[in-house]
């Protein structure tokens, strides 16, 4: 495994020891940024455009400024130049995050950003269910509000912070997290799916969850593999406790599969076919 030296900010390499950013950094400072985990196998970038797609439509939401090298193929050749020197051709961890640039208190001076990529090599270079199943609870401590950042990967996560502690206290694989109307719509890190017969489920990105790029890929892959699909709908506790199946979808580890919630016990012979399907799909070698 190869030592992970550099990193990527504004078009420049830097070794990442050496690298730092301004106490006056407003994502530290008042959560004002956006970030994209995706997953690589060596220099592929798993829906990559998806991932910029979704990194856009969150700038033009908190009004930032787009840069060309976003808008353009630019900084997919920066990224894969950094995987280069930091020598990761197997499975890899790439987190891009943008900023509005210092300066202002709550009012920004401008909206002009900045980006950073750090990658982190991962063993999985394609995804794999997980062998034993997870063990999941509700949050109920804390509930999401629904609003227009409900469905953005924003850097304000305390909620998901909170979620994970409640996890790691309860000592849990994952748990769910609800809106302000008791609806269940996300795990700590992941989007939520149930199956039912042949009924696939994902609460509505009206309920608050975060849009996923894994989850647009399960619901292109279930419409093609024949499930009834619902996606407009608000999932209860009842649902989950009358499914078949429950899985979690997230860009890094594409499907997880769920054992049990309280004293149900769920199946993953749908899980076992998805991953499948998701391995031909994302992976051209």
């Amino acid at each position: 495994m190869a030592v992970n030296s550099f990193i990527l900010f504004n078009g420049e390499y830097h070794f990442k020891d050496d690298f730092g950013l301004s106490i006056k950094n407003r994502a530290f400072c008042y959560g004002d940024g956006l970030f994209e985990t995706m997953h690589a196998n060596g220099t592929e970038i798993q829906f990559f455009e998806d991932h910029m797609v979704r990194l856009m439509y969150g700038m033009q939401i908190l009004k930032m400024s787009i840069p060309d090298v976003i808008k353009t193929n630019i900084i997919k050749k920066e990224i894969i130049k950094l995987l280069h020197k930091n020598k990761l051709y197997q499975g890899v961890r790439i987190r891009l995050s943008v900023f509005r640039n210092d300066g202002g208190k709550y009012t920004p001076s401008d909206n002009n950003i900045s980006y950073l990529v750090e990658t982190e090599y991962i063993e999985n270079h394609h995804y794999t269910l997980n062998q034993k199943g997870f063990i999941i609870d509700i949050f109920k401590d804390i509930k999401k509000p629904i609003n227009q950042f409900s469905n953005l990967k924003s850097s304000n996560a305390l909620i998901f912070v909170m979620a994970g502690m409640y996890a790691q206290e309860k000592k849990l694989n994952d748990c769910i997290l609800i809106n302000e109307k008791g609806h269940l719509i996300e795990g700590i890190s992941s989007n939520l799916f149930l199956i039912k017969g042949r009924a696939l489920s994902t609460p509505s990105l009206t309920d608050g969850p975060v849009a996923g790029i894994m989850r647009k890929q399960i619901l292109k892959m279930a419409d093609s593999v024949g499930f009834i699909i619902n996606h407009e709908s608000s999932i209860t506790e009842n649902d989950l406790l009358n499914a078949d199946e429950v899985f979690l979808t997230n860009s890094i580890n594409g499907i997880q599969w769920v054992l049990a919630y309280k004293e149900k016990r769920y199946f993953n012979h749908n899980s076992k076919k998805l991953i499948e399907k998701l391995n031909s799909i994302a992976f051209t070698n």
